[in-house]
This record gives structure tokens, C-alpha cells and sequence, in this order.
């Protein structure tokens, strides 16, 4: 692609965040149920693998703060994540809510016709394979359905760099938190289409700067009308919300 060259994208401008943000427990089906309840056509959601070799989604290295399990997750097997209950912590209307696997989540999107943001959230130390994992899987299950890909983000380059090599076709995001030194040498040189910045980093200037490389535009998490409401303004390709009972999706 030459620079300037946006890839196309077919995708949402508005994204949920986690599923439904915070009114479902995050990352489960209930969320995606609760965000398609709201309009929403796009979801954003973390993937990790278990100790055996499942994508699942989950946010933490750990258990503690949205399951009633312990432990780092992906130290353990799936037969023991799925007995988890990973919607008590949020309320009673969803103790029980099981943690989700990539694959039950494709079923819903698909089933849908909606779109997913696979955010690739590896156990620490294990970016590589985690990435091959996750694009791999993606690639299985999506293959009937290619007009829908899943767009994959990490903050992590080597798991970026895993998810190129096992899936190089399926469109891929750097994620920044902070303007580290160098993003525009890396993006690039990892094949992605697309930066997604925390949303104060956006601005003219580096709005400028991604489209001149040709990348797409995305922000998280957005989840003020003023904050919204100036990346709308910089025309901003995704915007990631929590607020999924605030922003209509298809303004």
C-alpha cells in the first residue's frame, strides 16, 4: 500500500467496549447480547489462551476482579475456566454468566451479522504464540465469512508479530496508550492497518500523522459527549465506548 493509502475498512464507526461496557459483566456473552440490545453492530473484546490451548476472553492476567476463580488464567485448563463464574462480581441478575471462548463469540457475531475487535491479551510472556493462537483461530472462524474479519489489536508488537505470521490476511491495529518513540516506523513495519490511541492523543497533528501513513483512526475509551463529540469533529474512523446506553451507534 502506498502512504496516504487508506486500507479499506468496512467496519463500524462505533465500537462497545469489553461487549457492553460496564452495564454486563465484561467480555462475556451477556455483554454482546446487552450491546446488541442497544444497536450496537461492533464489539471490542480480550483474548487470551488457556492453559490448554483455548481462546478465551478475559481482560486480566489474573481472576480476582471478574471471576470467582484465582490464579493467572492462563496457567489453568478450560475444563477449569469454564466452570467459572464470571457475571457474579458484576450483579446478582448475572451470577452464573460463564467466561466465553473466541469461538462462542464468533457464533454470535456471525449469527448477527455483526463485527469484532479481537483485542489479543496474552499471559505475560507468552506474546508470540498467543498472537499465532489468536489469528490462527480467527482465521477458522471467519473463513466463511471474510466480508466480516475480525480486526485484531494488541499493545503488544510480538503478539502483532504472531498474528502476521499466522494470519497475515486479517487486519491488524496497534494499540497506544501513550505516543511511544517510533510508532510510526512500527505500525507500519508490522503490517497494521489502523492505530488505536487513548483517545487524549488524538489531535490534528497526529491525526495527520496516521493518515499519511495510510492508517486508519480509532480511539478508546470514549465515554463523554465533549470527548466524542471532538474526535467525531477530527473524523475519526472507530470510536470505543463504554457508554453504550449514552451514544447511539448509528448517528
Amino acid at each position: 500500500m502506498s502512504a496516504g493509502a487508506q486500507a479499506h475498512w468496512p467496519y463500524p464507526r462505533w465500537v462497545a467496549h469489553r461487549g457492553a461496557g460496564k452495564l454486563a459483566p465484561e467480555n462475556t456473552l451477556a455483554a454482546f447480547r446487552l450491546g446488541a440490545s442497544q444497536g450496537y453492530r461492533m464489539y471490542e473484546c480480550d483474548a487470551k489462551l488457556s492453559a490448554d490451548g483455548v481462546v478465551f476472553l478475559l481482560h486480566d492476567a489474573t481472576l480476582e476482579r471478574t471471576t470467582n476463580g484465582s490464579g493467572v488464567a492462563g496457567e489453568q485448563p478450560w475444563t477449569q475456566l469454564s466452570q467459572l463464574d464470571a457475571g457474579g462480581w458484576h450483579s446478582r441478575a448475572f451470577a452464573g454468566e460463564p467466561l466465553a471462548t473466541l469461538e462462542a463469540v464468533a457464533r454470535h457475531c456471525q449469527a448477527h451479522g455483526h463485527w469484532l475487535n479481537i483485542e489479543i491479551k496474552p499471559t505475560p510472556g507468552t506474546e508470540l504464540a498467543t498472537g499465532r493462537a489468536v489469528a490462527q483461530a480467527a482465521a477458522r472462524l471467519w473463513a466463511g465469512d471474510a466480508a466480516r474479519a475480525p480486526f485484531l489489536t494488541s499493545f503488544q508488537p510480538e503478539a502483532l508479530q504472531g498474528a502476521r505470521e499466522a494470519a497475515p490476511h486479517l487486519p491488524r491495529g496497534l494499540l497506544l496508550d501513550t505516543l511511544r518513540e517510533g510508532w510510526r516506523d512500527m505500525a507500519p513495519s508490522l503490517g497494521c492497518v489502523a492505530v488505536v490511541f487513548n483517545h487524549a492523543l488524538w489531535d490534528t497533528s497526529t491525526v495527520a500523522q496516521a493518515r499519511e501513513l495510510g492508517l486508519r483512526t480509532l480511539a478508546y475509551t470514549v465515554n463523554d459527549e465533549w470527548a466524542a463529540q471532538r474526535l467525531l469533529d477530527l473524523g475519526l474512523d472507530g470510536i470505543i465506548t463504554d457508554r453504550v446506553d449514552l451514544f447511539a451507534p448509528a448517528r
